[in-house]
């Protein structure tokens, strides 16, 4: 069983921003942060959970995904996604990370578990510190948003 612990942040919405994410497998654990110029709090809480799934380094891992993100938490587990698919992604904002983040998922056995965040949830706290402090470094470029190919 593999946990990952999500987080994404903005400064202004949109702003610059990034995410934090911490993978734990027994006595293993690994953190991950990057930062971008310009995007969405939505879109760094998606790519936190894309990038700890494409860091797993086995296909049908069973993973839980811890996020105090409501937006992918019941994205996921109520099933819109799979809707949003049929009608290919038409007038869903941040479709080209849904795509990404649908392409790994379906190659592993993913949970989602929702916690709340800023609860002092010592992996969620520290997402959190990773996240912020990821878009105060070198900030890459969000390509889907600032293509203006997010919606």
């Amino acid at each position: 069983m593999i946990n990952i612990f999500t987080d994404g942040s903005s400064r202004g919405n949109p702003g610059p921003g990034g995410y934090g994410t911490i993978l734990i497998s027994g006595p293993h654990r690994k953190e991950l942060s990057q930062g971008f110029r310009m995007t969405t709090n939505n879109r760094m809480e998606l790519l936190s959970v894309i990038i700890g799934l494409e860091s797993l380094k086995k296909k049908g891992e069973q993973v839980i995904v811890f996020s105090d993100s409501k937006y992918v938490v019941d994205s996921v587990e109520k099933g819109w996604v799979f809707g949003w698919v049929k009608k290919n992604f038409h007038g869903k904002k941040n479709a080209d990370l849904w795509k990404r983040f649908l392409l790994i998922y379906n190659e592993h056995q993913v949970k989602f578990k929702w916690i709340k965040g800023h609860n002092n949830h010592p992996e969620n706290e520290r997402c959190d510190q990773l996240a912020v402090a990821s878009s105060s470094g070198q900030l890459h470029i969000d390509a889907g948003f600032e293509s203006g190919m997010y919606n």
